[in-house]
Parts: C-alpha cells; structure tokens; sequence
C-alpha cells in the first residue's frame, strides 16, 4: 500500500511541475487538462484520481510555483540575509529567460483577479510570503519594522514589476536595460553595494 501511495504522489508531483510550466507560458487560459496529461505521459482520465476539476489543480499549481520561491527565499534570506543577492538573482537575465521556473507573481500578477477563488488565495498569501520574507530580512539587517515593512512591499512590487516589464519588452536590450536600473535603484533604497 505504501508503494501505491509513493507511486500516486510522484504522479501527481509531475502533473503539477508540468501544470507550473503550463502556467508560466501560456497563464490559466492556457491550460488544458488533456495537453497536459499528455505532456505528463498519462491519460486524461487518470487526472480526477488526484484533482477535484481544473480549478483544483489551477490552486495546486499555485502552490507548486511558489515552492520555487520559497527555495529561492531560504537561499538568500536565512540567518545571514543576502538581499543584494536576491535583487540580483530575481532581477537577472538568466531569470528573465528561464520560462520553466521561477517566482510566479511576474507570470501570473496580471491573471490573479480572474483565477478561481482557491487559487487567488494561495497567489496572495505567495505574495504576502514574499514580503514577510523579505522585510525580515531587512529587520535583521538593521531596518526599523515599519521601514522594514513598508521597503518590503516596494521590493517585491518593483522587483515583480521590472520582471514583468523585462519580458513584456521581448527579453532584448531594452529589457536588460529595464532589470539593470532596477536592480541599481533596489540596492540604493537598501543601501547595499551599488552596481
């Protein structure tokens, strides 16, 4: 029975990496059950063994995209917070061209109001994640809470916003140019290295 239930959760770990990678390029619309169970090596019929309806696997897919923030958060904002690292990691050309992973607000920020009920729950508690996260980060580095708090917000809508912009300018030189003074302009507001 054990091997049954490690089979069925590795099946449904692939159908949510592959439903992620769905969301990232072509947003909720963008999702079939079908395409994905082929793309996943399973039948379509195999998809209600583990969701209730699309808007089920929508909701997990939330949550699966934002494990690749959490781990990217850990990376940077543990005992020793590296924010400048973050701003350079978040706001780098490698992450504006890697389509399969990443932190979902740029993805889906613009999708969010018109997402099932479930997903839009988990999408705001991802964003509010985030700018705990790093207002901790800023706590520990020496901000007051309230600046701490309030600078957080700022990194994340600016950060997810400069991203968002990047791609939308086709990924090309402008959009380089877009990451670049956003990431010089974050690490003056938190007084770190300066680019």
């Amino acid at each position: 029975m054990a091997d049954k239930s490690a089979h069925k959760a590795k099946v449904r770990a692939r159908i949510l990496d592959e439903a992620a990678i769905a969301l990232r390029s072509g947003g909720t619309e963008g999702l079939s059950v079908a395409n994905l169970m082929k793309r996943a090596g399973l039948t379509h019929g195999g998809f209600y063994a583990h969701f209730e309806n699309r808007d089920d696997l929508v909701a997990h897919a939330v949550d699966r995209m934002f494990e690749d923030s959490r781990a990217m958060l850990e990376r940077f904002l543990g005992d020793r917070p590296d924010l400048g690292g973050l701003i350079d990691h978040y706001l780098s050309e490698a992450a504006m061209r890697r389509h399969d992973l990443g932190c979902p607000l740029p993805w889906l920020a613009g999708e969010a109001p018109r997402m099932p009920e479930s997903a839009r729950r988990r999408f705001q508690a991802g964003i509010s994640a985030m700018r705990d996260a790093i207002a901790g980060a800023l706590v520990r580095s020496g901000h007051p809470k309230p600046e701490a708090d309030a600078l957080a917000a700022s990194m994340v809508a600016e950060m997810v916003g400069a991203m968002t912009l990047a791609r939308a300018q086709g990924e090309g030189e402008e959009a380089v140019a877009t990451l670049q003074a956003a990431r010089a302009a974050l690490h003056a507001r938190v007084a770190l290295r300066p680019l």
